[in-house]
């Protein structure tokens, strides 16, 4: 990932974008849903935090709520995961299986110029895309 480059005060700082992180109200659930089906396994379980591999970071709504203090909007679209897949079809069949309450934004569809998506919601309102 490329590092921005800031300068202030003669000082210069390279940032990078280190993780992503979603609120969740039962981290274990959560923990299983995104090893289900996407392959994430947890590499770092510390007071409410998991760190994912790819970089997704889970937090327990308790943990979220101490510092904000602010209410969590599940299903707000300002943003969502995005995911790629090649054999979506065998993804969407895995899915419905093992989630088939899920809640879905737009089904298996292909948009106009071929690509195919399928939008939506995880355990806890988190916007979920994939894409072939």
């Amino acid at each position: 990932m490329d590092m921005l480059l800031i300068t202030g005060r003669g000082l210069k700082y390279e940032m990078k974008l280190k993780n992503i992180l979603i609120v969740v109200k039962d981290i274990e659930k959560s923990k299983q849903f995104y090893h289900d089906l996407f392959g994430l396994e947890a590499i770092l379980n510390q007071d409410g935090n998991v760190i994912l591999t790819e970089g997704l970071v889970l937090q327990e709504e308790t943990v979220w709520k101490e510092l904000p203090e602010k209410d969590i909007i599940p299903k707000s679209h300002s943003c969502e995961l995005y995911f790629e897949e090649r054999d979506i079809e065998t993804f969407m069949v895995k899915l419905e299986r093992l989630y088939p309450s899920i809640e879905y934004v737009n089904r298996l569809m292909t948009n106009s110029f071929g690509k195919k998506t399928i939008r939506f919601y995880d355990l806890d309102g988190n916007l979920i895309e994939v894409g072939s």
